[in-house]
């Protein structure tokens, strides 16, 4: 019981040796510490980082040995560059931007994909193939398309429809799209 009144008013002889110095140097820590990081929030950090340290080492403040402000100081400056390192082992990292989709690692499923369809649209008939090209891999409208093509909008709208019933009959499991690939 007794030990653990004597710790209980360490703790307290702690805290009011921190909360004295945070009184006495606080002020000009955190100009200090603004000052070498550029941001407030970051110099904030930097100081409750270096009171923890001092409470860790209340010895150090009370040894009567050298200055207590250039101590915290030092401590702080150091915090400083050991978070500036820390910063510079680390790659960099860079944000997402909204308009640029995601980089896909391995796209080999992309590359396989790509190839069975092409495959199948070769089985297609002419007719239905270049419409498929026309409003999928150039993106024309149905105007567009009839336009280019020379064919009423009606026909590019029927060719379209039997074009893709027959990619899903092509490429539905069990079929083999490709020359030479099994089942």
């Amino acid at each position: 019981m007794a030990s653990l009144l004597t710790r209980r008013r360490q703790a307290d002889a702690d805290e009011a040796l921190i909360r004295g110095v945070y009184e006495e140097h606080g002020r000009a820590l955190l100009t200090y510490a603004t000052r070498l990081t550029n941001d407030r929030a970051a110099a904030e950090d930097v100081v409750q980082e270096t009171l923890l340290r001092a409470w860790k080492h209340p010895e150090v403040l009370v040894n009567g040995k050298g200055s207590t402000r250039g101590w915290l100081l030092t401590v702080a400056r150091n915090i400083v560059i050991d978070k500036a390192r820390a910063r510079g082992a680390r790659p960099a990292e860079v944000a997402e931007q909204p308009g640029r989709p995601p980089i896909e690692r391995d796209h080999s499923d992309r590359v396989v994909n790509t190839t069975v369809v092409l495959g199948a649209m070769d089985k297609l008939s002419g007719s239905h193939r270049e419409v498929l090209v026309e409003l999928y891999f150039r993106g024309a409208t149905v105007t567009e398309a009839a336009m280019k093509l020379g064919i009423p909008a009606g026909t590019v709208k029927s060719r379209s429809h039997h074009a893709i019933k027959g990619l899903r009959e092509l490429l539905s499991p069990g079929q083999a799209v490709l020359e030479g690939v099994a089942e």
